[in-house]
């Protein structure tokens, strides 16, 4: 099969961007939320988004609950809003038509019954992305290495597939077993490339992007 869609998240210098270029992903993530280790400045993430378009790689805005000035001071950067909050459907539409950029729409997962939440969203979302539901009482949604019992994904429609993407505690080790958990979708990944909080690492990048060319050609001769 040919390689699915990766999104590198949570990029903060050129080295990593490099790297998920050169591997062949498709997305870079920005994160604009001041309580995460990656979160970004205005001007660092124009910079940024700078070297990923060069390198043709679209960049994404990860955010949480925007409020349409953080929308209005960061959507230059971006060419895909990623909204990570509580955001409505009814918000969701709001920023589409101010803002007129695709959207990304996590969805965190526990258990079965948080699926139901696809058809809120299917459609005022181009995409939707699947992440460990976070403990109640955590700050960030996403990006700390959970992960969720991908065999609940097993239930999504074939013509969904294509616009969803795995996300939650993916690394080069377990990669391949997540392709073959979810074929179809795209993959997600911050915290399994990192050193440390923040600090992307090109060597795990590397490793991720070859681990998943690596299995998608094993399923091509297969």
């Amino acid at each position: 099969m040919p390689m699915p869609p990766v999104k590198i998240c949570g990029v903060s210098n050129d080295e990593a961007i490099v790297a998920a270029a050169h591997g062949g992903a498709t997305f870079v993530g920005l994160v604009f939320f001041s309580a995460s280790p990656r979160h970004l400045g205005v001007e660092e993430a124009a910079k940024l988004a700078g070297t990923a378009r060069s390198l043709g790689l679209k960049t994404v805005g990860v955010f949480v609950d925007p409020d349409d000035a953080l929308l209005a001071e960061t959507v230059a950067c971006c060419d895909l809003l990623q909204l990570h909050g509580q955001e409505t459907p009814e918000r969701l539409a709001e920023i589409r038509t101010c803002h007129a950029r695709p959207l990304i729409k996590a969805i965190p997962v526990a258990a079965a019954g948080d699926l139901l939440r696809i058809s809120d969203y299917e459609t005022c979302a181009d995409r939707l992305l699947f992440d460990a539901k976070p403990p109640a009482d955590a700050v960030l949604p996403g990006g700390a290495g959970r992960r969720f019992d991908w065999s609940l994904l097993a239930e999504i429609p074939a013509d969904l597939r294509q616009r969803c993407l795995l996300s939650g505690g993916l690394d080069p080790n377990n990669v391949t077993a997540a392709i073959r958990a979810a074929p179809g979708f795209g993959l997600d990944v911050s915290s399994g490339v990192e050193d440390k909080p923040g600090v992307k690492s090109p060597a795990k990048i590397r490793a991720f992007l070859k681990a998943v060319r690596r299995a998608a050609t094993m399923d091509e001769t297969s």
